[in-house]
């Protein structure tokens, strides 16, 4: 097992991560934190489910008292849930900053840095990057690129994040405060084992995560609603499960997501709905050449945005 210290001269302190949430994604911060070493403390409202945390991740309760003594606190719950956490919590938060700060111990004076992975920014980030200005406390939204179909504690891995993008979305700051903040966040983040990261702001953030998440989810959830869906057995291979596979979802938490990001995502439905109806019109038609005409358009769409990832 890999330890985490803070690089202190004298002995080794391990890394304390606070995680609200052990759903899938917060019990896979929690389950990689601990496997490198790190003190892992959390809070689900699901008492079966902090019991099974408890067993080898987590080891101790996540509240106001315990935030002083957090490094990083990771907030995994739905959207509204991370920003009323926050409002609850704002001045803890600013009193813990200012207790690391009056530490005589340089390597815990920064005070916790709090996260969040909510599947949109904008809708979080607008009132934390507020609450941590007027408490004093650092705060960067961010999205982990990783998951799977499944939700729950008992899906979570540790290695769920390892080689998978993670989005940075900082406050605005001056140039040398907001390099620090990610330089902080980025070795924070070290031992979960992310293959790269890229900046962004909330609003850019949203307008493309609907395109190449939230609409994928509505597509597949609304192609299986097809009377064939109850048919296809014995005629369906690796194109219905590719499509499909994402059909699977969390509906609360989806909805959720979506309505937060209802402008954006509404542009994307609206726009592969216009796409789509060329090409019902061109077979309506019986028009051979209109839809090979379509078909070359999207094939060689596909072909230059796979050789621009190959770059």
């Amino acid at each position: 097992m890999e330890h985490i210290d803070k690089g202190n001269a004298g002995e080794a302190q391990p890394l304390t991560v606070g995680v609200l949430g052990l759903g899938l994604i917060g019990g896979s911060f929690a389950k990689a934190y601990a496997r490198a070493g790190a003190r892992v403390i959390a809070f689900d409202p699901d008492e079966d489910t902090m019991d099974a945390a408890r067993v080898e991740t987590v080891s101790g309760v996540l509240n106001a008292g315990s935030l002083t003594a957090c490094d990083l606190i990771v907030l995994a719950a739905y959207p509204e849930a991370c920003v009323a956490w926050l409002e609850k919590n704002a001045e803890a938060l600013g009193r813990a900053t200012a207790e690391r700060a009056a530490s005589q111990d340089s390597e815990t004076s920064a005070g916790p840095i709090v996260i969040d992975t909510a599947g949109v920014k904008s809708a979080v980030c607008e009132r934390a990057f507020a609450l941590a200005r007027e408490h004093n406390f650092s705060f960067v939204g961010t999205h982990p690129m990783a998951g799977t179909e499944h939700s729950g504690f008992a899906h979570a891995r540790a290695d769920l994040f390892r080689g998978a993008p993670m989005v940075l979305v900082p406050p605005e700051l001056d140039d040398i405060s907001r390099l620090t903040l990610l330089d902080r966040v980025h070795t924070l983040l070290g031992p979960v084992g992310f293959g790269s990261f890229s900046v962004t702001t909330p609003e850019a953030h949203d307008r493309t995560i609907a395109f190449t998440s939230q609409l994928a989810h509505v597509v597949s959830n609304a192609y299986v609603k097809s009377p064939t869906a109850q048919e296809h057995h014995g005629f369906s291979a690796g194109s219905y499960r590719d499509l499909t596979r994402v059909a699977h979802l969390n509906p609360r938490m989806w909805s959720e997501l979506m309505v937060e990001n209802a402008d954006n995502l509404r542009y994307e439905v609206t726009t592969i709905i216009d796409a789509l109806t060329a090409y019902r019109d061109a077979l309506d038609a019986r028009d051979t050449e209109r839809l090979r005409m379509l078909l070359a358009e999207g094939d060689r769409i596909k072909r230059s945005l796979d050789d621009e990832r190959e770059v």
